[in-house]
């Protein structure tokens, strides 16, 4: 028993705590019973628009309608990037191995994606990630623009009001979704290496191969 704490670990203790009662109180969707039950249908449907089920299928469709090289090309790497955000967080988390603030079973989808615990926020650090990835190799015009960034900071939300992340989960999850953009955009592969990865894959799944 430590009778001395440094100030370091009451200041970390007191932040923990904070963080706790705040995400219990903005958890206000995590039941039907709680106080805003009713938009909890509403609240974890936009929730799925940040699954990574949800875009990494989106992603494989797309890629197998696109008939451009430089379609291709950005639709190979977001979805390499996809999935370095999945297997990045769902190492983390196993690592961590915090639960929510309302210590929910995870859902099906969540045990798919491997977003089994709660930090980092995976829903957060995806739309992050996904909506500066498309602010940077879309052409979209300003209402676009900010829909989007809108749309990355209420996914992140949806979570926390689901009950299923704290606030700092959150926090962390845009971080590191930033994090996982540049990272991609260093690695970025070329139309040729994208164009190799495509006739390997789609030799893979040949029936006649």
């Amino acid at each position: 028993m430590q009778l001395n704490p440094s100030f370091k670990g009451i200041a970390m203790s007191s932040l923990l705590a904070i963080d706790i009662c705040l995400s219990k109180r903005m958890g206000v969707c995590a039941y039907t019973s709680s106080s805003w039950g009713g938009c909890r249908s509403m609240v974890a449907l936009l929730a799925l628009t940040g699954h990574g089920l949800t875009w990494i299928v989106g992603t494989i469709v797309c890629l197998t309608r696109s008939n451009t090289l430089a379609g291709q090309e950005v639709l190979v790497n977001l979805l390499l990037a996809l999935i370095l955000d999945v297997m990045t967080v769902a190492g983390v988390q196993r690592l961590v191995k915090r639960r929510g603030p309302w210590e929910m079973t995870p859902g099906f989808l969540d045990c798919i994606a491997m977003d089994v615990y709660s930090f980092p926020a995976a829903h957060a650090s995806r739309a992050a990630m996904v909506s500066k990835f498309l602010l940077s190799h879309l052409v979209l015009a300003v209402p676009l623009r900010i829909l989007l960034v809108l749309w990355a900071f209420l996914v992140g939300m949806s979570r926390v009001l689901l009950g299923k992340h704290h606030l700092t989960d959150m926090v962390c999850g845009f971080a590191l979704g930033m994090l996982h953009f540049s990272l991609m955009e260093t690695v970025w592969l070329s139309s040729s290496t994208c164009q190799t990865l495509i006739s390997i894959s789609t030799l893979s799944w040949s029936p006649f191969s």
